[in-house]
């Protein structure tokens, strides 16, 4: 296990490394949260480690920590699992070795998100350390919401840390999330909302029967597949100001059928929509359920859907946190970020239930991918930028 990080250890790239070491691919934590509580603790951090399960799941382990008491109160979100390395093989550099090449860190999860999580503990720690060793009182809280659970089923981590923290009164006034967030250089992109998303799982049924007597059986493929069409080529809205328009997209659709003359009983599909904040996910559900209907009443075939929402769609127009994050990377990149909704789902769907929230972090174009990397000089520029978030929002405004 990778010996955790000395009690000063507050540079961004150096702590980096010490994450990507812990091969944390879901739901393993390999002491990936030892690093980062160790570091915490010695600055002063109360943290709490804390573990769910649910009956046929694998528990989770994430961290809390805050340092101060009263507020305003930023939280910093992320997770420390990642996706499996693929084809090791095929890496330029072993993915939990945390190699620098010519100024580039390769490793799983150099960019989603081990350098957004490293840097902004230790932007927090240097901030809790310059008032505290200097004798000057805290003017503000800041904490950290770690999970292992974000890149898998997301049932154990964020969502259940959000409970604790509200019975435990740590909710926060904001919250940033460290994913990374930006498309060709750092600074470009802050993500200040997301779409939502739902999964519909359809069983179309109708009557075996031979091929040859096709007028003897009733075929689910065929009333399968004009469903599909007719969902796929639906167009859902034209999107809105913050958003573009929604999207459905077939993932599969399977028969399991192995004999070329016999029509099947049954044929499987799977959907997913991606929608904006023009609908819910009931809503697509419920819009689902009606062209089956449709499709049922043309075939003869019945129809099946469960509907999995895995977040809804949100925004987060304006306020401090949006504010304050634009100005930090104004301030250190020189750029402009826009302002962007588009992606994927993040932990930033639950959080969003309790504060305002917005995501910020480096380049996101290797992610997932085999010689996952980020330039070193971004991970330090990170935690600069958000240090500059911790002091600006502790002079912000909180409405």
């Amino acid at each position: 296990m990778m010996t955790a990080a000395t009690p000063h250890e507050t540079d961004p790239v150096a702590l980096t490394q010490a994450l990507i070491r812990c091969p944390s691919v879901t739901p393993e934590d390999a002491g990936a949260l030892e690093v980062l509580e160790v570091l915490l603790e010695n600055a002063g951090f109360a943290c709490h480690r804390l573990t769910f399960t649910e009956e046929g799941t694998a528990p989770v382990h994430n961290l809390f920590a805050r340092i101060g008491e009263g507020g305003p109160h930023l939280c910093f979100a992320g997770h420390t699992d990642v996706v499996p390395p693929g084809d090791e093989a095929a890496w330029l550099h072993p993915p939990f070795e945390a190699v620098i090449d010519h100024g580039v860190l390769y490793g799983r999860g150099a960019a989603d998100m081990k350098s957004g999580v490293a840097a902004f503990a230790a932007a927090a720690v240097d901030w809790a350390r310059a008032h505290l060793e200097n004798g000057r009182p805290l003017p503000g809280s800041v904490s950290l919401l770690i999970t292992g659970d974000e890149e898998g089923p997301a049932i154990n981590g964020t969502r259940k840390v959000l409970a604790w923290l509200q019975q435990q009164g740590h909710l926060p006034d904001a919250a940033l999330v460290g994913e990374p967030t930006c498309s060709e250089e750092l600074g470009d992109t802050i993500k200040n909302g997301r779409r939502g998303s739902i999964n519909l799982f359809i069983t179309a049924e109708g009557v075996q029967g031979h091929t040859a007597y096709p007028e003897k059986a009733l075929n689910p493929v065929h009333a399968l597949a004009r469903l599909v069409d007719r969902m796929a080529s639906a167009r859902l809205d034209e999107g809105t100001d913050h958003f573009q328009p929604s999207t459905v997209a077939f993932s599969t659709f399977d028969v399991g059928n192995p004999a070329t003359n016999v029509i099947p009983a049954q044929a499987k599909a799977v959907c997913n929509v991606r929608f904006n904040t023009l609908h819910t996910g009931a809503d697509i559900e419920r819009w689902a359920h009606v062209l089956a209907e449709e499709v049922a009443r043309e075939t003869g075939a019945r129809f099946f859907i469960d509907a999995v929402i895995s977040g809804e769609a949100f925004i987060t127009e304006g306020g401090p946190i949006v504010d304050v994050v634009r100005k930090a990377v104004q301030a250190e990149t020189g750029l402009t970020p826009a302002l962007s909704t588009g992606g994927g789902t993040s932990d930033a769907r639950f959080i969003r239930q309790y504060c305002p929230v917005v995501e910020f972090g480096v380049v996101n174009e290797t992610i997932h991918q085999v010689n996952e990397r980020v330039p070193v000089e971004d991970i330090k520029r990170l935690k600069r930028i958000y240090a500059r978030v911790i002091d600006l929002f502790m002079n912000s405004e909180q409405t």
